[in-house]
């Protein structure tokens, strides 16, 4: 145990110091980076923004259920069961069947009173139906085929925020879900909260429609963004799920921002067929109920590039590309708590966090020089190599710190002496019995090794279980932990041992107390 090979103790010192000397990136100037790599600070240590939001599905459920009208008239019909006074309400369709017993009999399954529908152009149990008097049947959709829905939106919408928040530009933001209707925002070091509360608060639903006094589809009055009343066709020409890229950009004569858009294939044929028939007419351009822009089409579009202008400022611009690209959220986001941290008030927790370190790794590295002596500074040695490994390993992965993370490193510094303690009183004994001080050296380090391990590994197992199931402050105690552990093994057993055999075999004749 106490023999090191020249390659071993090469091999040991260069992955000591290979990753010890990223220690050095957390310490260099923005203005000369030579690897971009550091520890991020946590939002308890820099400051940012704390947000909760929460889906509001209510539209979407409405959306699904008009889905349903075509393909339950379709079934209907297929099926000679006639049926009257067909009516879309909020949630619900509500329809008179002349023969009930039938309808029930070929599409449903009768269960405690309400009946789920069991059809192939359905999931099951999706939708169920409510009798009312006179034949008459409500259809709405079951509590499984609301969960569904619910479920599909938040994590949709849960991607379009990380997408959203990703465009900005935001360093390590934490995105969660919580509970059944919320999602977790962590921004740390924000500077614009204003600005992402903006862009997670639209929906950006964009659909391309025909300003017409008069359409066979209909006709809905909707403002501009100029305060201007225009008349436009319920009709979609095209949705923004055909939009592939979003670009901001300047336009040379007027020297005005504007948005460049790119269509997919059936976007293209879509837009330039509506353009090529309606030569001369306006084309609304209407985002989230709101017609941003309105320009006459000149002449036919067919390339599958436009451009949308508004009398946008930049920023605009760029927040509205943004929000293209990133997709349309399936339900609108309400914000239901918001908190911002300072940063003064992580510059204290930093401040305590490691005021804390330090007091508690003097007292460590002092209570082993008293206990034992020239080991006891080995031990301290290795220690204070484990820190420095320990940090490296956190700039390689540009780990995020937080208080919790720091409370893990506090952690390690007990853990990192334990594992000498163990050592150090296993050889004590073995030097009690054996006449040779490297045998007895080399013997309490081999039987020392399985107690060590044991309970090093048990905590491993526990930090790891952590990681996977815990999230924000819980992950970051259990990553500092995890790693710090490892480093522990490392420089007890590898570093800690090789300082331990040169003291030991220049003093082989010496009597060596521990």
């Amino acid at each position: 145990m106490l023999n090191f090979s020249k390659i071993n103790i090469l091999f040991i010192y260069l992955i000591f110091f290979s990753i010890s000397i990223f220690v050095l990136l957390n310490f260099q100037n923005k203005d000369n980076l030579i690897i971009d790599k550091k520890v991020n600070l946590g939002l308890d240590l820099q400051g940012g923004s704390y947000l909760l939001l929460e889906i509001n599905s209510d539209s979407l459920v409405q959306e699904k259920i008009q889905s349903k009208v075509i393909p339950i008239k379709k079934l209907l019909k297929d099926n000679n069961l006639k049926y009257s006074d067909f009516k879309i309400n909020d949630k619900t369709l509500s329809l008179k069947v002349d023969n009930l017993d039938k309808f029930e009999t070929l599409f449903f399954s009768t269960e405690n009173n309400s009946v789920n529908i069991y059809i192939d152009n359905y999931r099951s149990f999706e939708l169920e139906y409510n009798k009312i008097d006179n034949n008459y049947i409500e259809i709405i959709f079951s509590k499984f085929g609301l969960l569904t829905i619910n479920n599909s939106a938040l994590k949709q919408s849960i991607e379009i925020v990380r997408r959203r928040i990703d465009d900005v530009g935001t360093k390590e933001p934490t995105i969660l879900q919580r509970g059944e209707k919320r999602i977790l925002v962590e921004l740390p070091g924000l500077k614009d909260p204003d600005r992402i509360k903006k862009l997670l608060g639209k929906t950006a639903k964009l659909n391309f429609r025909l300003v017409a006094d008069n359409s066979e589809f209909g006709i809905e009055e909707l403002l501009s963004e100029n305060g201007e009343k225009l008349n436009v066709s319920k009709r979609i020409v095209m949705s923004g799920e055909n939009l592939i890229d979003a670009q901001p950009s300047i336009q040379n004569q007027q020297n005005e921002p504007i948005v460049s858009f790119t269509l997919d294939r059936l976007g293209s044929q879509k837009f330039g067929r509506a353009t090529t028939d309606n030569v001369g007419k306006r084309l609304a351009i209407v985002l989230d109920g709101k017609i941003i822009s309105a320009p006459n089409i000149n002449e036919p579009i067919t390339t599958g590039n436009g451009m949308i202008s508004g009398n946008f400022s930049f920023q605009e611009a760029t927040d509205l590309s943004l929000l293209l690209r990133s997709g349309a959220l399936p339900t609108p986001l309400n914000i239901v708590e918001e908190r911002s941290v300072g940063p003064d008030l992580g510059e204290d927790s930093i401040k305590s966090g490691i005021t804390s370190l330090i007091v508690g790794f003097i007292l460590v590295i002092l209570f082993m020089f008293y206990k034992y002596k020239i080991f006891g500074l080995i031990a301290n040695t290795a220690l204070i190599a484990n820190l420095l490994m320990l940090v490296g390993i956190l700039t390689i992965l540009e780990a995020t710190l937080t208080l919790p993370g720091i409370a893990g490193i506090i952690l390690t510094v007990g853990m990192a002496v334990d594992a000498n303690v163990l050592i150090f009183e296993r050889i004590k004994e073995e030097l009690k019995t054996e006449k040779s001080t490297i045998h007895a050296f080399d013997s309490g380090y081999s039987k020392a090794k399985i107690t060590v391990l044991d309970a090093n590994i048990t905590t491993l197992i526990a930090a790891t279980i952590l990681f996977a199931f815990g999230s924000g402050p819980v992950k970051g105690f259990a990553i500092t932990l995890g790693i710090g552990i490892v480093t522990t093994l490392f420089t007890a057993y590898f570093l800690a041992r090789h300082l331990t055999s040169l003291i030991v075999l220049r003093n082989n004749n010496k009597e060596i107390k521990i």
